[in-house]
């Protein structure tokens, strides 16, 4: 069975270029810290992946680019870290209600840590209320996070607007752009972004590698102290090959990003055109302002649980904001916070594409959803 790989906001595959890039470390085992040669060559690789890093998201320099094992630690780092070096400017915390759950825990701990936490509402499409960010935001807000563009319903945020707010009446800005990246430009500079959250394999680059851009002059405190690597805030003995291949692929991503961007937008908007044909099918995030390669549905009367393992049967691989997809028993937060009731937030789809996905693929896609969404309704008591 030909398979039709549509969850790249979980997971991409490797650039096999970045495979290629990666081999050529496998048997430079020298520690990074280590003075001797072998050593050295691994710091050097390491900090040309960091350049990489830097000029991706135009960083002011590849000094502001702290590596990490992943997009949640970077983001605990991010927000702990910041949050606890600053606590004598105040105790208060923001993000808005649609958050990834790397980003809401951390805020959680602070919570129960005697922060203050608060959460900024989102429009019908997931858009940020700037008024009520300005009103919630005061002198006492260390930290506002708000990511670039939501996982889940797509939708891109209006960072440069929200920058402006929060560097007005509050502290620092943290922007997750782990969904974002590679999908649409990123301005560090342009955009008023004080730190920033990045995933190498949401680049197509391998597991185990994150990255955290800190503007220069921010006070960021370790969140786990021991050697000292990556400027004191990351002990631990660097992923070599992980972070090569992040670097090598943020370098591919970014000069291919424009032409392959414009290809998925055709396929996305095809699949949005097409689905949203089935009777009672819904989009979800914004119509206009979101991922090229995204395409967000509910349906009613269904769960995506089963949505999921039906077209799993047809050899697609979809995702889903509802319960199954996650560890708790709860509706997606983000479906939620959009307003949708709980019975509708279970009913959902999440497509994202990447470069194994097609034109061609199109039919194979709308035949598999029109006959999951139909077999399911006629299982379902909720339709009368």
């Amino acid at each position: 069975m030909d398979r039709i790989y549509l969850d790249h906001a979980s997971a991409m595959p490797v650039d096999s270029r970045v495979i290629d890039f990666i081999k050529s470390y496998l048997h430079d085992f020298g520690n990074p810290s280590s003075l001797y040669e072998f050593g050295q060559k691994s710091k050097s690789a390491i900090n040309e992946s960091r350049k990489k890093i830097a000029d991706f998201i135009n960083a002011e320099n590849e000094k502001n680019i702290i590596f990490t094992a992943s997009a949640t630690e970077s983001n605990n780092l991010a927000i702990i870290g910041t949050a606890l070096r600053n606590k004598n400017d105040g105790k208060e915390v923001i993000s808005s209600e649609i958050e990834h759950i790397s980003v809401i825990n951390p805020m959680k701990y602070l919570q129960k840590n005697e922060w203050t936490y608060k959460k900024i509402p989102v429009d019908k499409y997931g858009i940020v209320d700037q008024i009520k960010l300005e009103k919630t935001l005061s002198k006492k807000t260390v930290l506002t996070s708000i990511m670039y563009a939501n996982n889940e319903i797509g939708t891109i945020e209006p960072i440069r607007e929200i920058s402006d707010i929060v560097h007005k009446k509050g502290k620092y800005l943290h922007v997750d752009a782990t969904a974002a990246a590679g999908r649409i430009p990123i301005d560090v500079q342009k955009d008023g972004i004080d730190l920033l959250t990045l995933s190498s394999n949401a680049l197509y680059g391998p597991f185990g590698a994150g990255a955290l851009y800190v503007k220069p002059g921010i006070k960021i405190q370790s969140i786990m102290p021991g050697g000292g690597q990556e400027r004191g805030l990351r002990s631990g003995t660097e992923n070599v090959y992980a972070i090569t291949g992040m670097g090598e692929a943020a370098r591919i991503i970014k000069s291919e990003m424009k032409d392959e961007s414009k290809r998925l937008k055709k396929i996305r908007d095809k699949l949005i055109s097409e689905i949203t044909k089935i009777k009672n099918s819904h989009l979800t995030g914004h119509p206009t302002k979101r991922l090229p390669n995204h395409a967000s549905f509910r349906f009613d009367f269904i769960e995506g649980e089963s949505i999921l393992l039906n077209m799993d049967m047809y050899g697609i691989q979809i995702s889903t904001g509802s319960a199954c997809s996650s560890k708790t028993l709860e509706p997606s937060h983000v479906l939620l916070a959009i307003g949708l009731k709980h019975e509708q937030a279970h009913g959902s789809m999440v497509m994202t594409l990447g470069r194994s996905n097609n034109i061609k693929q199109i039919p194979k896609i709308i035949k598999a959803v029109d006959e999951t969404v139909t077999r399911l309704r006629q299982l379902s008591p909720l339709v009368k």
